[in-house]
């Protein structure tokens, strides 16, 4: 059977799906209607049931979703009932910041270790990963399973070491170097752009005090 193509925009929301069922199980509820789902998350219960209806809608009409079950076949459509390991690239304060962030073995991503050219830092830890020299890449990636890697490194370098870190088995990389990566169709590639996080807050701030004004 042919794999449903599923929008983009469906995709970005499902997290917030996960995140939220998780809240829910933490204050233990057991079951939600799509209609108290839609008050918490601000989606309307139509879009949660449009959504969830591309992988086979999951509630029962006069029950709701039960919150558990709902949870675990989201981390089963995101991929995140099993492990992924992953290295980041750059060992400065951004792939630092992100080594240190505890909730994403939680979620199934094992940071195995960080990697940097700087001699001064090489050698230490963060927590209990490594920095390691680029030198071992090659080795480290074939020995140990690495599927994602983030690169946290200057956008002049970004192209080749991913195409490195690609031809050594790397699956997908999680982009946070300010440009655009060329690589083969079959390597998933994430882009995390901060500023332009930052320019869609600015313009809503701009645009809010428009309205505020002409209001």
């Amino acid at each position: 059977m042919a794999k449903k193509e599923i929008s983009s925009a469906v995709i970005k929301r499902l997290p917030r799906y996960y995140r939220y069922l998780g809240e829910l199980l933490e204050e233990g509820i057991d079951r939600i209607s799509s209609n108290e789902l839609s008050e918490r998350m601000r989606v309307t219960a139509s879009q949660i049931r449009q959504d969830l209806n591309n992988f086979g809608g999951f509630g029962q009409q006069g029950y709701g979703y039960n919150v558990r079950y709902l949870h675990e076949e989201i981390a089963k459509i995101l991929g995140i009932d099993t492990k992924h390991n992953m290295i980041i690239i750059g060992a400065g304060n951004l792939g630092l910041a992100i080594a240190k962030y505890a909730n994403f073995g939680k979620r199934g991503f094992i940071i195995k270790a960080l990697f940097d050219k700087n001699p001064e830092l090489i050698g230490k830890k963060v927590g209990d990963i490594d920095i390691l020299d680029m030198d071992m890449l090659e080795s480290f990636i074939k020995e140990n399973d690495i599927e994602i890697a983030a690169l946290t490194i200057p956008k002049g370098d970004a192209t080749a070491i991913a195409q490195e870190a690609v031809s050594y088995g790397v699956r997908a990389i999680w982009n946070f170097a300010h440009t655009d990566l060329r690589l083969p169709e079959y390597v998933t590639v994430e882009n995390v752009h901060l500023s332009d996080s930052l320019m869609r807050l600015s313009y809503n701030i701009r645009w809010q005090e428009k309205d505020d004004i002409n209001g």
